[in-house]
This record gives structure tokens, C-alpha cells and sequence, in this order.
């Protein structure tokens, strides 16, 4: 049953296959099989996890929520996952494992995440949940019965593992068990929908057959990152994020340093903008196309107010050459 029975679980086609196809890199275990379980109108169970690694959310997540958003919109249950322990261990790099946080460090990292997640769901209807309610109290016996799910074989089949094997750099027993956790989070919550970048999708089908041995199908859906010309992520990582935190001015100027490259994507995984406008984005001004997508993101999350204040002293500033307020 639905978390929200009030709550009618909408089956539009065209709604659908938008959700479907708009941002997305994959489904699994197939679109069709994804696309006829919404089309049911059987109520899903839809989460999606996120590490309090950095004090902010960045425009990377709120591509994901804003995905999030549209299964909400269509009637499905909601969950936000806060993996304050999994944070704790840290999702591998390609490089280096990872920096482990403290309890206190990572407390500390996201008090604000579900504050900066109402930009786009509604939080009235979202479930938060934080994975240390079970993470933590697993035993090492059940850790190990966990571990023997999968092999050694198949944890570095992993594109960052194979790579640093490659380089010769060193991968510490703990990193293989991101994975496993990441995994064992839809097995605590008994989900049937999972949503994350597709940098995630090793993690979350890991997950996928774990929910598998015990029974049932759990969907994967991997979204599009927003990458700069190089191929990096524009994350924490990278160090060149939009933060959902930064002020409307400071978001607005960010994006229009982007590269004109960028702006297709960007349009179609970062604003609401219709597909039909964004295909016809390649016969528009570049200038006039990168301060309409600058707008349209600015607007999600500050408002239509804050974001016309943002454009006009972007304006000033750099078209007029005045002084702004």
C-alpha cells in the first residue's frame, strides 16, 4: 500500500515516457517492463540515496530530484535517503579511496539537505530516512552473509576498481563494501524503485540482486550527469559545482560560465523547460540561450522574482557595464 493512500497513482502515457526517457541514461531491467509496472497503476516505492560528503546539495542532485519530483507528481511513495553511514566509509573515487568522515563531520554536513531538497519535492510528502538505523546495528555474522552473496570477481568488474588495478594503485578491503551497503539499503527498506546518476549504477544494481535473491524485482533508474567538456562531473569533486545554496546572482553568473556546449544537456536534465523547446535549442542565439538556461535554473530554486532580479543585474554588470544594486 501507498504511504500516501489519499494519493492517486496517475498513469499517463505521455507523462510516463517522458519520466522514461528525459535525463535518463538507463533502465533496468528494461524500459518496456519499467514503462508497463507504471502504466498498472500499482503504487511504487521510489528512493533515492544521497551521502552528506559536502555541506551543500549541488546541481547534480537536483537533476535526480527533480526526476524524483516527476514520480512524486505521478503518485508514487517518496523516500529520501540520507547515508549518514555510508558517508562515513565514502562511495570509491577512480583514483583513492576516499577520505572517511566522522560521525560529527557528517551530522554536521547535512543539516540542511532536506531544506535545500524542498526547492523541488515536496517534502509533505516525502519520507526521510537515514541508513545508520540499520547500517549500524548490522552484526559482522550477518556482514558476512551479506559478502557471500558476491564475489571478488564481480566487486572489481566495477569501472574505478579495474582502473586503479590497471595503475597499480591500491584498493582497500573497506571500499568493497560501499557497494554491499549501498545495496543492503533496499533490502531494509523493501523498495521497488531505485533512482541515481549513472556513476551509481554499479551500486544500485548490486542492490538490484540483492532484492533479487530475496525475491523480488527492485527497478534501477541512472539519469545523465552534467559534464564539462572534458567529460568531469560538475560536482563536489570536481570542485566546480552550482550549489544549491550559492545566491541567485552567484548561480546565475556560474551558469553562464558554462561552455555553449553544455546548454542541451543542461536544459534537459537541470530545468523544466519542455523537450520540444530544448530540441530547437541549436537555431537560438547562444548568449540568449545561456541566460534563458540561467533563468530557468535559477528560478527552481529561488523563484520567478529572484531569478529576473539575477538576469537584470547579470545585465548590468556585464552587458551594461553598471554598477550593480
Amino acid at each position: 500500500m501507498c504511504y500516501y493512500p489519499s494519493m492517486k497513482v496517475i498513469t499517463d502515457e505521455k507523462k510516463i515516457d517522458e519520466l522514461l526517457s528525459r535525463g535518463v541514461e538507463n533502465v533496468y531491467p528494461s524500459n518496456a517492463e519499467v514503462k508497463k509496472v507504471l502504466l498498472s497503476g500499482k503504487c511504487l516505492s521510489v528512493y533515492n540515496g544521497i551521502d552528506p560528503t559536502g555541506p551543500t546539495l549541488h546541481i547534480g542532485h537536483g537533476s535526480t530530484l527533480l526526476k524524483l519530483r516527476e514520480l512524486q507528481d505521478l503518485g508514487h511513495k517518496v523516500i529520501l535517503l540520507i547515508g549518514d553511514f555510508t558517508a562515513r566509509i565514502g562511495d570509491p573515487d577512480k583514483t583513492t579511496a576516499r577520505k572517511q568522515l566522522s560521525a560529527k563531520e557528517v551530522k554536521e554536513n547535512l543539516k540542511h539537505y532536506t531544506k535545500q531538497a524542498g526547492h523541488i519535492l515536496d517534502m509533505g510528502r516525502v519520507q526521510v530516512k537515514f541508513n545508520s538505523k540499520w547500517l549500524s546495528k548490522l552484526s559482522f555474522e550477518e556482514g558476512m552473509e551479506i559478502a557471500s552473496e558476491f564475489t571478488l570477481q564481480q566487486m572489481i568488474e566495477r569501472d574505478m576498481f579495474e582502473r586503479r588495478i590497471k595503475e597499480g594503485q591500491p584498493i582497500h578491503l573497506h571500499e568493497f563494501f560501499y557497494p554491499l551497503m549501498q545495496g543492503y539499503d533496499s533490502v531494509a527498506m523493501n523498495v521497488d524503485m531505485e533512482i541515481g546518476g549513472n556513476d551509481q549504477t554499479f551500486n544500485m544494481l548490486v542492490g538490484r540482486t540483492m532484492m533479487k535473491n530475496r525475491g523480488k524485482e527492485k527497478y534501477v533508474l541512472t539519469t545523465k550527469l552534467l559534464v564539462d567538456p572534458t567529460g568531469k562531473k560538475m560536482g563536489k569533486s570536481e570542485g566546480n559545482m552550482v550549489t544549491l545554496e550559492d545566491s541567485p546572482e552567484n548561480m546565475f553568473g556560474k551558469v553562464m560560465s558554462w561552455p555553449d556546449t553544455l546548454m542541451p544537456l543542461a536544459f534537459e536534465i537541470c530545468t523544466r523547460v519542455s523537450m520540444s523547446e530544448i530540441t530547437d535549442t541549436d537555431k537560438a542565439n547562444p548568449r540568449d540561450l545561456k541566460i534563458r538556461l540561467a533563468t530557468e535554473i535559477v528560478k527552481i530554486y529561488h523563484g520567478q522574482k529572484e531569478a529576473k532580479q539575477a538576469q537584470e543585474n547579470f545585465a548590468n554588470t556585464f552587458q551594461k557595464k553598471e554598477i550593480p544594486d
